[in-house]
């Protein structure tokens, strides 16, 4: 040691008259193995007073490791008293427990127990972690410890950096970074050679000098000589107790002052947790990716496919809204019978008539449609023919671009006239040709073209609207298809309100008219409603594989984190004995996977937006809202929650003895 620390003043008093810091009484300890009893300590009764230094020696399987468990409140005795400072601590609920090793007891252990992934200065200050200390006041401690223990070169080097010695002065610092008011020291030169094991024998003088209270674990005589007083322990019993030629009189140090920790976790405790989850993942950086690649699909697929599916829907509804929602269709055949692909004999244009004569109808179009050839000079093209009258660019708001629209006196007059979609004017007529004016011949009958519809576009299942042709329901009927009836009727109302209403009245008019019920009347919103409804289904479908692998990936999550709990055993144990409390372990496991699972719900959401994109640029119908990204985000961070509470609550329960002893 370089230089001596900078501790509290100390007084010397004789022990004598003064209340003994530990107190013991009866104390038993006994483990089971399956259901058979193993008894280790036999009604073990000791007093240690405050700045004592005493060593229990005893061979490998005396008890001595168990006594000091018992006295460092790791464990707890079978049955017996043990007072500390005058209080009983023997029934004290865990994390009281834990509470009273952060203020008053420092451990140093034989295989040092430091974490691998920490530098000298991060072992050091753990401690001070879980009393609350700031992270300037922390660091600033443990440097001051570390460089009066002549480790000023090796603060950022970790325990792999550091060589035996190195890594016990460093134990040592951890033990003092609160105080430790008594020091438990655990064979702490076992794994030293002979030169180190000296320089810490020195270390832990020195720190009995200025005050602390020493515990010191060993098997070898020559190291419990150092020590004041000689506890030996042979088959759980205390066979011999002595001074030793270097006694004097112990010395008390100074009251050091010790903060009121909550037992409720603070918000500098929950920084504190992050950050340590932080750290905790970059330490297995590859391991943390392929655990985020989980949620970052579940959520990227949540937000993609509810976007597709969402667009699909809007555009299916964007189609027939286009049609208009006012709209109703009249079919033949009875009610309740799956229409025939050929003409059902019961809807003529006359009912059409007598329709338009109802009140709150815009307009009642009938409609007999049949596939046929268009020819203008040398260029055939075979589209669909519609035989219509005057009402339908008004039924089915499809004004005209060019000419006129069937007349009622085309119908009455069966005159030969056409009026042509975009796509059958673009595929019979040059381009530099407008069609309005010039005659063709449809299935060999001359038709003068009067007009050309304004373009409609696609429907969603691909279908081009514009790949039609109208001409007079009558014309179609007598001098292109030889058929009196129609395929359906299209009906416009105007008080969307009354569309049941006037619903009611053309079913009456019709059955007045057929003497019985051989059609069948579907509203605009009712096959509106219908679309919708199957679209949702599809959309949840999508949805539900989504939630699907997000559920697999937070699964994912889980299992990890119950590796890395059983990886970091011995860590969670040296925690325990440094003052971590059963919440501060829990919140630390459950950050870690909270931690996994938003970084992975950011990711995927920056994916999910960006493949939303590509689709919509391939021109897919995509429709994306705030609201399936904040459900996404929302399910990831609720899986962090759910899914890391499993091994975070193990990792609390775990016994702090059964973690240290954890290889």
């Amino acid at each position: 040691m370089n230089a001596p620390l900078a501790l509290p003043t100390v007084d010397e008093a004789p022990a004598t008259g003064r209340t003994p810091l530990i107190q013991l009484r009866d104390v038993t300890k006994t483990f089971y193995r399956g259901k058979t009893p193993i008894d280790v300590l036999h009604g073990i009764s000791l007093d240690i007073h405050p700045g004592e230094f005493v060593a229990l020696m005893g061979v490998s399987g005396s008890g001595k490791s168990t006594l000091m468990n018992l006295i460092g409140l790791l464990d707890r005795p079978s049955s017996g008293s043990y007072r500390f400072a005058g209080e009983e601590v023997s029934e004290l609920a865990p994390d009281r427990r834990a509470l009273l090793r952060l203020e008053a007891f420092g451990f140093v252990f034989q295989q040092y127990n430091l974490l691998a992934n920490d530098t000298a200065i991060q072992n050091v200050e753990m401690p001070a972690i879980y009393a609350g200390v700031g992270r300037e006041a922390r660091q600033k401690r443990a440097i001051e410890l570390l460089t009066q223990l002549g480790l000023e070169d090796r603060l950022d080097h970790r325990p792999n950096q550091l060589s035996g010695g190195q890594q016990q002065r460093v134990s040592i610092g951890r033990a003092l970074m609160n105080g430790g008011a008594v020091i438990l020291a655990d064979e702490p030169t076992g794994a030293l050679d002979s030169r180190s094991g000296a320089e810490v024998m020195k270390l832990l003088a020195d720190l009995n000098a200025f005050g602390h209270t020493i515990i010191l674990i060993t098997h070898e005589a020559e190291v419990a000589r150092h020590a004041h007083r000689i506890i030996e322990i042979r088959d759980g019993l205390i066979v011999s107790d002595a001074p030793t030629s270097a006694a004097g009189a112990p010395k008390v140090a100074a009251k050091q002052p010790t903060q009121q920790r909550s037992a409720r976790v603070s918000a500098a405790d929950i920084w504190e947790a992050a950050r340590m989850a932080a750290h905790a993942l970059r330490s297995n950086l590859l391991r943390s990716l392929l655990t985020l690649l989980g949620i970052i699909i579940g959520v990227a697929s949540v937000i993609a496919m509810l976007a597709i599916g969402n667009g699909a829907r809007q555009s299916v509804l964007d189609s027939m809204t286009a049609l208009g929602t006012n709209l109703m269709l009249i079919r033949p055949g009875a009610p309740n019978v799956r229409p025939s692909s050929g003409i059902v004999a019961t809807l003529t244009a006359e009912d059409a008539e007598a329709i338009n004569e109802l009140p709150n109808i815009v307009g009642a179009t009938p409609e007999y449609f049949a596939q046929v050839t268009v020819r203008f000079r040398n260029r055939d093209y075979s589209t669909l023919a519609i035989g219509t009258n005057s009402t339908l660019p008004q039924v089915r708001s499809w004004p005209v671009d060019a000419g006129v629209f069937v007349s009622d006196g085309d119908v009455q007059d069966y005159a030969p006239v056409a009026v042509l979609g975009r796509t059958v004017a673009k595929a019979v007529f040059p381009l530099d040709m407008p069609a309005v004016g010039n005659v063709v011949l449809v299935n060999n009958i001359p038709f003068q073209v009067v007009g050309t519809l304004t373009p409609k576009g696609a429907t969603p299942y691909g279908w081009d609207m514009d790949d039609l042709m109208f001409v007079p329901i009558t014309t179609a009927t007598l001098r292109l298809f030889g058929q009196r009836y129609v395929h359906r009727i299209t009906v416009k109302v105007a008080d969307l309100s009354k569309i049941d209403d006037t619903q009611q009245a053309i079913k009456e008019l019709l059955i007045r008219r057929h003497r019985v019920e051989d059609f069948q009347i579907r509203n605009m919103t009712s096959i509106i409603q219908t679309a919708t409804e199957a679209h949702t289904t599809m959309t949840i479908l999508l949805g539900s594989i989504a939630a699907i692998s997000l559920l697999v990936g937070g699964i994912g999550v889980m299992n990890i984190m119950l590796v890395s709990v059983t990886e970091r055993t011995r860590e969670i144990g040296v925690r325990m004995a440094t003052g971590a409390r059963r919440a501060h372990i829990m919140l630390q496991f459950n950050t870690e996977a909270l931690a996994i699972c938003t970084f992975g719900g950011i990711l995927g959401v920056l994916i999910g937006l960006g493949a939303t994109w590509a689709f919509a640029y391939f021109g897919r119908p995509v429709l994306l809202s705030a609201e399936p990204v904040l459900l996404a985000f929302a399910c990831a961070f609720a899986t962090g929650l759910l899914f890391g509470y499993l091994p975070a609550r193990k990792a609390a329960n775990l016994d702090p003895v059964a973690a240290l002893a954890t290889e």
